[in-house]
């Protein structure tokens, strides 16, 4: 079914390849098309809600009230058929209960994944100054401009925290906020953190949209923060040091993202290009225009 799905929106898209810089007009018949065919994806998605376990067993989601869950294998077709993300080992996708990955309305979407970079020391944590560490991470950007340009990105900066990190040691939980900006952007993107430390590594929880939605995720993000926690044999405190790894880096590495790609922390913000054009543009634009392109007025 979701072949077939993805296989329609191809078509619509070779044969409806317009070009166009003022406002986008459908004819009726392209109307109903379009509002078929979102209609038939919007229907195939299976939310989740209560107890869900991830990774086969590592880790559990308790969904939050108000959000709903699509598993890994509906989350990849959205991140990669839908928004065209490259492929990822994606846990799972959270939305607010009122909110499709393709909406008029959409807002933002969190992203659930797991890193088995090791267990990750936390002494560091109580020394960090999280104003040199936010010093570093934007000369860090800046310098990795030219490599983004070379692979067709636009230039970002990092203005700044949008949340200053919080590191709870007893919960072994960590979040964090940025404000980019994107070259030829006029809004600014938020990209919001949480990290649950474990035994063998750490589940991420990445929200992107417009800074605009802050406040409103504010209002639920410690429910997000609470909701997800590893199971039994495989939490923080089940640490082997006879025979388990540990990371190469401590919470200041976590968060400025030094040691998870050559890139730094742009690796997380890349895949994420569609979802912040969607949370930018409008996922409903931003979707038409992959079914039928835009049209030159006459």
């Amino acid at each position: 079914m979701k072949k077939l799905l993805t296989i329609a929106l191809f078509c619509f898209l070779s044969t409806s390849i317009f070009t166009q810089e003022t406002e986008e007009i459908l004819t009726d018949e392209e109307q109903k098309a379009y509002l078929f065919t979102l209609d038939s994806i919007n229907k195939s998605f299976r939310y989740e809600y209560g107890k869900i376990s991830l990774e086969n067993g590592l880790a559990e989601i308790n969904v939050p009230k108000g959000y709903k869950f699509l598993n890994a294998e509906q989350s990849n077709y959205v991140l990669t058929d839908l928004w065209g993300n490259p492929p990822s080992e994606v846990l799972g996708l959270l939305f607010p209960e009122d909110i499709s990955p393709i909406d008029d309305h959409f807002t933002y979407a969190v992203e659930v994944t797991y890193s088995n970079d090791g267990y990750i020391d936390d002494e560091d944590a109580k020394d960090l100054d999280y104003d040199d560490l936010l010093e570093e991470m934007q000369e860090d950007t800046n310098s990795e401009n030219p490599e983004r340009k070379k692979l067709g990105y636009p230039e970002m900066k990092l203005i700044g925290w949008a949340s200053k990190p919080f590191y709870d040691e007893a919960e072994k939980k960590l979040h964090w906020a940025k404000e980019l900006s994107f070259e030829g952007e006029e809004v600014n993107t938020l990209n919001y953190n949480i990290r649950v430390l474990g035994r063998k590594g750490y589940l991420n929880l990445n929200a992107i949209g417009n800074i605009d939605i802050l406040p409103e995720f504010e209002k639920d993000v410690n429910e997000i923060i609470h909701s997800v926690h590893f199971t039994k044999g495989n939490t923080y405190a089940d640490f082997n040091p006879d025979i388990d790894e540990v990371a190469a880096y401590g919470i200041g590495g976590l968060i400025a993202g030094k040691l998870l790609a050559k890139a730094g922390f742009f690796a997380l913000i890349l895949k994420f290009w569609k979802i912040i054009a969607l949370g930018v543009v409008g996922a409903f634009t931003v979707f038409k225009k992959k079914l039928f392109g835009t049209k030159e007025e006459s």
